[in-house]
């Protein structure tokens, strides 16, 4: 029998049981993907714990209507449906399985080929599962919800994590001068990922420098809304993209009338997978133009213990599942 994380109801990481499961057969317009790596996001919590409570209408009210969770893969095609036109067995792929009912944390999976993208030759598979769900959060953000522009001074909050190197790597490709904010121990990362200006939060506050920002990115950024919008430029932008219950209430309430009320954009913002930005990511990776940063590797029956790292919020890049 084959193995998967499943769970029966909301809750912590130790719902999460590695079970047996019958390989899935692909319909005429499927992919069978044997799954070697998966990575762990802000929207596998979501799943995993119900929260917050509006979530639940997507992925199920009383209990999940996923029995298997997981995003991002990355593997090997196995076998496709007779109406498939992208795909052959053998092939390596990478994508997002989040709008085609999850499943990333199993041995196999059968999917629409919408779902996935060619792998590039140059990454391994950890790296590949890395990507898609961080890496389009952080482009999507900066390009549509930000406008990013040549020349423009950025500042990234929460700059070492997933969405965040992903995130610095982006401004940097677009022409930006990229400030990054994080702990003296991720400093030597944003470095090597080409952050113009580093900030340690922990011995300085970005809100009380002279420097002002064209656009600031907040990845689980915990200021206020008004600590951002003191930090930007006139006509400058702030998105965001994770944080507490408070920051997200505050940008999505409060955002708009400080929108309305001021010359500052303030916004939040959740990705949308689409194969199209997958193949952009896709076609970066394979000019070395950007590179996922990953931080711990775990193994499949591991799951729990990478979700309890995850919500320590001190993940250094991605944290990456081990398939097979």
């Amino acid at each position: 029998m084959l193995k998967a994380i499943m769970y029966k109801k909301y809750g912590s990481p130790d719902v999460l049981k590695l079970q047996d499961f019958n390989k899935p057969k692909p319909t005429d317009n499927q992919v069978l993907v044997r799954i070697h790596a998966a990575s762990v996001n802000y929207g596998n919590l979501v799943v995993l714990k119900g929260k917050p409570f509006l979530s639940r209408f997507a992925f199920g009210l009383f209990k999940p209507k996923y029995t298997i969770p997981g995003g991002d893969i990355a593997g090997q095609v196995e076998a496709v449906g007779k109406n498939v036109q992208q795909f052959q067995s053998g092939d390596k792929v990478f994508g997002d399985l989040e709008p085609f009912g999850w499943g990333g944390y199993a041995e196999y999976v059968a999917v629409p080929e919408e779902a996935l993208v060619p792998m590039p030759d140059n990454i391994s598979f950890e790296e590949a599962a890395a990507v898609p769900m961080a890496a389009v959060t952080a482009l999507q953000a900066l390009r549509d919800k930000g406008n990013i522009q040549s020349g423009q001074k950025v500042l990234i909050y929460g700059a070492s994590g997933g969405v965040g190197t992903f995130a610095v790597q982006f401004a940097k490709y677009f022409g930006a001068e990229v400030t990054g904010v994080c702990s003296a121990r991720n400093i030597e990362i944003l470095r090597s990922i080409g952050a113009d200006h580093i900030i340690d939060y922990t011995k300085e506050d970005f809100t009380q420098k002279t420097n002002k920002y064209d656009l600031i990115l907040a990845v689980n950024g915990y200021r206020s809304i008004f600590d951002y919008k003191r930090a930007l430029n006139p006509n400058g932008t702030y998105v965001m993209v994770g944080g507490k219950g408070v920051q997200m209430a505050q940008a999505m309430v409060l955002g708009p009338l400080l929108t309305l009320t001021g010359n500052r954009k303030m916004v939040s913002f959740l990705q949308r997978p689409n194969q199209g930005d997958l193949i952009f990511l896709q076609e970066l990776l394979e000019q070395g133009l950007i590179k996922p940063v990953l931080d711990r590797r775990f193994k499949l029956e591991e799951v729990p213990d990478a979700f309890r790292y995850f919500e320590e919020g001190h993940a250094k890049g991605k944290i990456v599942i081990t398939v097979s």
